[in-house]
């Protein structure tokens, strides 16, 4: 029954230690300023950014409806989604977002308007 007890009181001092370790640790980053969420809030601005870039190509583009046509950027990865007149639209707005400086790759999800 002893060793029950000091096991228990054994398991208890570990608990501690390692919750002051990690109380320690979160101290530590947030007084120095190092923190995940000011690179989070860099990468958010950047590619709301490319994002505008890649509409705003799309929209100067000639003979392309954008009316219908969502832009999303994530780190260089655009995605585009709606829906476009015609095929030849569709290849149009994929040719034009790849031509756009900074986009890495592009992923066309518009399909052709059903009417």
């Amino acid at each position: 029954m002893k060793s029950v007890d000091f096991l228990k009181a054994v398991g208890g001092v570990v608990a501690m230690v390692v919750a002051c370790h990690t109380y320690a640790q979160a101290s530590d980053s947030a007084s120095t300023g190092t923190t995940a969420a000011a690179p989070a809030a860099s990468s958010k601005k950047e590619n709301r950014a490319l994002g505008k870039k890649v509409r705003s190509a799309l929209a100067k583009t000639q003979g392309l409806d954008v009316s219908n046509i969502n832009v999303r950027a994530r780190s260089g990865a655009v995605t585009l989604t709606g829906t476009a007149p015609d095929n030849d639209q569709i290849q149009k707005a994929g040719e034009v977002a790849k031509g756009v400086a900074g986009v890495t790759s592009v992923t066309n999800k518009i399909n052709v308007q059903q009417q």
